[in-house]
């Protein structure tokens, strides 16, 4: 049997380096487009592009001249879509990535899509956390709030800095939760799973965590081992069970007697 051999790779960065040097040169260059409104000359190589992207494998068949016209696709944009087909790395800035992105979409370059979709996605994120744990309270009461996804809704539920009692957010997140089922026709504990693992039920006193366990039994929303869960720092107080990220208060946490023994700190 025929040995396979070993496959050894060089360094990526070369490699990139040398391949970005291509980009819109017209040495060794088979292909010309006229891009944008401005009608500006972008030079680029039809095996490369054919090979990376359906979309220019099919425009780029035989008999297809040179230049190429693509009018709707502005300079810049056309330019970041080749450097990333050419080095699977892109330079994006926020005044032009609509248009790399409307791009991606329009040529299907998926991974390119998602780039673009996600730029500057964390700091807008943590900017919008700061904002709602400024305005807790506020914030809780808005349609907005309500249509949050859960994916957007758990760094919120996880913040320490929120300005608002847990009993509150247990109800906002009930609210939530009950509105996301309407929508997606599904149960309110099912819709509620992915994020009640976050409220803080510990923090509750032991009437408030009662009345909450029987509403629990009416309209199901948060699992019964958590409840229990909480019910255990109750009776562990300075156990490790009260050590946990979900026995610490947060900002706008009401003080209860029992709090005393959960070892809180701010």
């Amino acid at each position: 049997m025929e040995n396979p051999g070993l496959v050894v790779r060089g360094q990526a960065a070369p490699f990139s380096t040398a391949l970005r040097s291509l980009i819109n040169n017209p040495r060794y260059s088979d292909i010309c487009f006229v891009v944008g409104q401005e009608r500006q000359e972008v030079f680029a190589h039809r095996c490369l592009l054919a090979c990376r992207c359906n979309f220019f494998q099919r425009l780029l068949g035989p008999g297809i001249p040179s230049p190429v016209v693509l009018s709707t696709v502005p300079a810049e944009a056309f330019l970041a879509v080749l450097e990333f087909l050419y080095t699977n790395s892109v330079k994006l800035h926020r005044y032009s990535v609509l248009e790399v992105l409307t791009a991606a979409v329009e040529y299907g370059l998926e991974e390119l899509r998602e780039v673009a979709v996600t730029f500057g996605l964390e700091p807008l994120q943590k900017r919008c956390i700061a904002f709602i744990e400024t305005h807790s309270q506020e914030a809780l009461r808005t349609r907005g709030f309500l249509e949050l996804s859960a994916t957007a809704l758990l760094p919120v539920l996880r913040s320490d800095k929120l300005c608002v009692d847990e009993a509150e957010l247990i109800q906002a997140a009930r609210s939530w939760a009950r509105v996301g089922a309407a929508v997606l026709e599904q149960p309110v504990a099912e819709v509620a799973a992915p994020v009640v693992r976050e409220l803080r039920l510990a923090l509750l006193a032991p009437a408030e965590l009662s009345a909450l366990e029987e509403q629990n039994r009416r309209e199901p929303l948060i699992p019964v081992e958590q409840i229990v869960e909480a019910w255990k720092c109750h009776a562990l107080r300075r156990g490790d069970a009260a050590r946990s990220a979900l026995c610490r208060r947060r900002r706008g946490t009401l003080p209860r007697d029992h709090h005393r023994f959960l070892d809180l700190r701010f």
